[in-house]
């Protein structure tokens, strides 16, 4: 889960994680003014430079808005720059103050003049450190090898529990709520992956039976995935602002054709068609701060005409926007995550409206709370189309534990409480909201499953192809794009919830793709996004190395 904490926690930006990218890949090398940075812009004196005290600020708040892009060590990976180039000490304080008050679509950098000026410029004041910084040294496109030695040593988590070493395709995980340990039970660890490239002899993992190529490669930020009702595959690469489609399957596994859909909008990342059924006028976009629509027939490949307001949104924290539809399209579903890792909300505005799931009439939204208290379902939720029921992938709470707090799957219940930020799982209350709000306790709902804590569980999608086994007909698969605040590794692949037919899940949950971490510790893959294509197949897309996987069974 990588998910904000304000300025006062000492953490690092979650998973999800605002997609700002500072410099556009030639950027330095070839403005010489930086972006077209005005004189005035060289001119602006850092209020914070030669102040030590605020640089702890400005890392907690590179780590809020900056980190899951940039890198721990403001390396970068892919497609987004490192911010410890060499060139980049002839910038002044200024003029990244301007730009990053300014922003770029075009190099896919948001505004920032949000955030206060103060914070701002104490953003400047730490990533200019990055320069000098010991770390810094030799920085190149794929960061230098660590030596997780003491990593790969550390003893065999306690069970039900695990991490990346024992993941494993077709190993079952059973958490309950009798397994949770004690909060603060284990040092609070601060290790975020800094995505090397894949190595040659690197791959996926799928169980025996299975086959995993590459279906799509040199994507930018690809996020989430969805089949259009004519099977038409839509990717969210959010931090480009454009959506693109993919259209057919040629026998070796690839995309027959690759178009832009739609550019310019605002980190999209849901999506959603409009109405649900064969034949959608719309595609609804959630973008970080508002859900949009655009006009769309069967079989188009651009948008038609420009995107529509439909619903404002908080911006800043967790910034992923799913959308989803009711099977008779009378409500739409709008998930956003939480600004915070805990804050209490009574005592914070910026949480309003936020660690929910809102909903309204799609063709005059005003949106409503439908559940409350999770949260990050921002990444994913989804309607089961056996039941008619919403389902949620959440990124649970951080800096309490190794194995707290479990991030979870869960049927959605209208009205209900998911416990945060004063409770957790259950009657667990939040040591940091100690002694507040008792009278919600026994509202708390246990979720359906429990995943291992940090696994920063992304989007879901119900099998309903008829190309893998019968017994995986239903069942859910999930995105785990990977832990920051473990000592060793969990998440970094995608997980099935069998739920045999029956719409109803067990707790149980297995490792399907796995091999997203090298056996010394370092990343060179994140699940993010994940669709069934119509041929049966499963597409996962995957932030770190820019690509898409495709899964397949060829028995069938």
């Amino acid at each position: 889960m990588r998910i904000l904490v304000r300025a006062a926690v000492p953490a690092i930006l979650i998973s999800i994680i605002l997609i700002p990218v500072f410099f556009g890949a030639a950027s330095l090398a070839e403005d010489k003014s930086f972006h077209n940075a005005p004189d005035s812009a060289r001119t602006l004196k850092n209020p914070y430079t030669g102040k030590p005290e605020a640089l702890p600020v400005g890392k907690s708040l590179y780590g809020r808005n900056c980190l899951s892009c940039h890198g721990k060590n403001g390396r970068g990976a892919g497609n987004v720059p490192s911010l410890v180039d060499a060139k980049l000490q002839s910038v002044t304080d200024g003029e990244l103050f301007w730009f990053i008050t300014k922003g770029s679509n075009e190099n896919g950098m948001p505004s920032w003049a949000f955030l206060p000026e103060a914070q701002r410029w104490q953003i400047v004041a730490y990533v200019k450190t990055l320069e000098s910084s010991p770390a810094a040294t030799g920085a190149s496109d794929a960061p230098a090898a660590e030596t997780p030695v003491s990593k790969i040593k550390a003893p065999p988590p306690p069970a039900p529990f695990t991490d990346f070493r024992y993941e494993k395709p077709g190993t079952t995980h059973k958490i309950t709520i009798d397994d949770l340990p004690q909060p603060l039970a284990a040092k609070s660890a601060d290790n975020g992956p800094d995505p090397v490239a894949r190595p040659a002899n690197a791959w996926p993992i799928a169980p025996a039976g299975f086959k995993v190529e590459q279906y799509a490669a040199g994507l930018d930020n690809p996020r989430l995935l969805r089949t259009a009702p004519n099977g038409d595959i839509f990717l969210a690469e959010s931090s480009a602002g454009r959506i693109r489609v993919f259209r057919g399957m040629t026998s070796d596994g690839k995309p027959e054709e690759m178009q832009i859909f739609a550019t310019g909008l605002r980190r999209p990342y849901g999506i959603a068609f409009y109405p649900p059924g064969p034949d959608p006028q719309w595609i609804y976009i959630g973008n970080t701060n508002e859900v949009v629509r655009l006009p769309y027939h069967s079989g188009d490949l651009k948008a038609s005409g420009t995107p529509q307001h439909v619903a404002g949104l908080p911006t800043g924290g967790h910034w992923t926007r799913s959308v989803e539809f009711s099977p008779d399209g009378k409500k739409m579903f709008v998930a956003v995550g939480s600004e915070s890792n805990d804050d209490d909300t009574d005592a914070n505005p910026g949480e309003k409206n936020r660690a929910d799931i809102l909903a309204c009439n799609p063709e005059s939204c005003e949106l409503k709370v439908y559940a409350y208290g999770i949260r990050n379902a921002g990444a994913g939720i989804a309607v089961n189309p056996l039941t008619g029921e919403l389902w949620c992938s959440t990124n649970e709470r951080d800096a309490l534990g190794d194995n707290l707090v479990p991030d979870y799957i869960t049927n959605v219940q209208e009205g209900g409480f998911y416990g945060w930020p004063w409770w957790y799982i259950g009657g667990h209350q939040d040591p940091r909201q100690k002694g507040k709000h008792p009278e919600l306790k026994d509202k708390v709902i246990v979720p359906d499953v429990l995943l291992q804590a940090h696994n920063a569980s992304l989007q879901l999608t119900f099998y309903q192809g008829n190309q893998f086994p019968a017994e995986y007909r239903g069942d859910i698969f999930a995105s785990q794009h990977g832990s920051w605040n473990r000592a060793v590794r969990a998440g970094y692949e995608v997980i099935r919830v069998p739920l045999r037919q029956t719409g109803k899940a067990t707790g149980e949950y297995q490792d399907f793709l796995t091999g997203f971490v090298l056996p010394d510790g370092q990343v060179w893959g994140r699940p993010v996004g994940i669709t069934v294509a119509p041929d049966g197949s499963l597409l996962v897309s995957d932030d770190a190395s820019n690509s898409i996987w495709r899964v397949s069974h060829p028995g069938k």
